[in-house]
């Protein structure tokens, strides 16, 4: 395990490292062998505070809720403010420190497990360490909760309680960064469009009509929709209309037929092969799937 900083505590901050007979407890145990803490803390106002690190044998996390530092690495340095989650994986070289006339407030936690590289692909996917997540009382909370193992006795059920507020938290990092990159999307107003088009799921809008929306040319609105969703918009608006289907299905009698129709397809037979190629069933076996 990476030895977190000798950092000395003051009476609001905490630093709690999960002792070796939980480490190798949570190494083996099913509900936390994919992810799980092995060093958590928060430093509020953390003057002096600085590391190094040549050897890094665990992952990681960052959140600075107040002040700046600094973070270097064998590809460059960076600054860190308020709102900025930083991930470093284990085996990176690395040092931080926090800046002398305005240092940082950091939650922070050291984990491992067989899925934590996977939490970062998905968090950091271009190999960047540092995201803006802003600090959302979401994150605060889950890191609150997480620390309340440090005052169970070593217990185990409160150290698998806080793996899995780990992983909770975690995806809740990817949830606000989607958010925040959303409110700076300018011309693209991500939530507005994704409202319209949920409001349109009974029509055919067409990619030049969602691009109207947004003001762009169609090419520039579907490069940068992708970027930020991961789907097309004429997919990620035909799982919309599949969603909407589905909420259909289980709450009215209504025939396939009138279903498709319903959302704007003429064509019943198209409509029941684009539900079977998105929801993996077709829309006569999921209905009877739900009442099992």
């Amino acid at each position: 395990m990476s030895r977190p900083s000798n950092w000395p505590l003051s009476s609001s901050a905490s630093r709690i490292l999960t002792p070796g007979f939980l480490l190798e407890a949570l190494e083996k145990h099913p509900l936390t062998c994919g992810c799980y803490p092995t060093a958590m803390g928060f430093y509020p106002r953390a003057h002096g505070h600085s590391m190094r690190r040549e050897q890094h044998d665990d992952n990681l996390l960052l959140l600075c809720t107040e002040g700046r530092g600094f973070v270097q690495t064998p590809s460059g340095g960076f600054s860190v403010a308020t709102g900025d989650m930083v991930l470093l994986p284990r085996t990176l070289e690395h040092s931080y420190a926090a800046v002398e006339q305005d240092p940082w407030t950091l939650y922070w936690v050291h984990f491992k497990g067989s899925n934590a590289g996977d939490f970062i692909d998905h968090l950091l996917p271009d190999d960047e360490y540092r995201m803006h997540s802003g600090v959302e009382p979401s994150l605060l909370t889950g890191f609150d909760q997480m620390l309340t193992a440090g005052s169970t006795g070593y217990s185990l059920d409160a150290y698998i309680g806080a793996a899995n507020r780990l992983r909770h938290l975690l995806a809740e990092f990817a949830l606000c960064r989607d958010r925040q990159r959303s409110q700076n999307m300018g011309k693209l107003r991500l939530p507005e469009l994704q409202s319209y088009m949920r409001e349109h799921v009974n029509s055919s809008l067409s990619l030049g009509e969602l691009a109207a929306f947004t003001g762009l040319t169609p090419q520039h609105f579907s490069s940068r929709y992708k970027a930020e969703t991961g789907y097309s918009p004429m997919r990620h608006f035909l799982h919309m209309k599949m969603e909407a289907a589905c909420r259909l299905l289980d709450s009215t009698q209504h025939s396939v037929k009138t279903i498709a129709v319903m959302l704007g397809y003429l064509d019943p037979l198209y409509f029941s092969r684009m539900f079977r190629q998105t929801v993996g069933l077709s829309p006569s076996q999921y209905r009877e799937s739900q009442r099992g």
